[in-house]
């Protein structure tokens, strides 16, 4: 990722600092940790399904992935074998103007409630479902927090534990989301096949995913 940090921002430095790379330049700050799935932009989270690599010491991102964080276009030269980037207009907005704060809020608190205990992949396909449900048809409400509130859809709304305060891991795999991450595709509908084996969306929709303990359908 550094020499093209460098050649898009020739006043960048980069610091290790807490395991992990932290590049700052004007109107910049990046965070890139190995072993993560994501990287950090300007207070965006950005989604690596791959994860971040590493060899030896350098650190490697996709090309499209850093590309947008950047704000460069990416191409492919077919004739030279390389990857070009195109300077734009400077990186992507930050997370305070890209991120509506009710919407963050609401988001990582279900994510919370029903998977605050599954992997990173489970927590975004659970955001993927509630934002899925908003551009859905089928559903008649319009808001995150809408669709959550639903009635009879979501246990942690009845229960009381969708106003318990979410993990770290929760309120990034929202920002997640709203980046774009996704990991279960158009799905609508999850369940625990443990608790539930022979539920209506099981026995009449498509069954797109199981991460962790849940099992996703559209």
């Amino acid at each position: 990722y550094w020499p093209v940090v460098q050649a898009l921002y020739p006043d960048a430095t980069a610091v290790w600092q807490n395991d992990r790379s932290i590049v700052t330049a004007a109107g910049l700050t990046m965070e890139i940790q190995p072993g993560l799935s994501y990287f950090v932009v300007n207070g965006r989270y950005l989604y690596l399904p791959q994860g971040i690599k590493t060899s030896g010491n350098v650190l490697l991102l996709p090309a499209r992935s850093l590309g947008a964080a950047l704000g460069a276009d990416v191409a492919w030269d077919a004739m030279g074998g390389n990857v070009v980037f195109t300077a734009g207009s400077g990186p992507i907005t930050s997370g305070s103007i890209a991120y509506q704060e009710d919407v963050v809020y609401w988001l990582s608190h279900i994510i919370n409630a029903e998977s605050g205990n599954q992997p990173l992949a489970g927590k975004i396909a659970v955001g993927n479902v509630v934002l899925n449900r908003v551009d859905s048809q089928g559903f008649p409400d319009t808001t995150v927090y809408e669709v959550i509130f639903q009635r009879g859809q979501f246990t942690p709304v009845s229960n009381g534990s969708i106003h318990l305060p979410p993990n770290a891991e929760s309120v990034i795999a929202a920002k997640l989301c709203l980046d774009g991450a996704n990991t279960v595709g158009n799905a609508i509908y999850f369940l625990n096949p443990r608790y539930s084996p022979n539920s209506w969306a099981a026995r009449t929709k498509t069954h797109v995913a199981t991460i962790g303990a849940h099992a996703f359908y559209q």
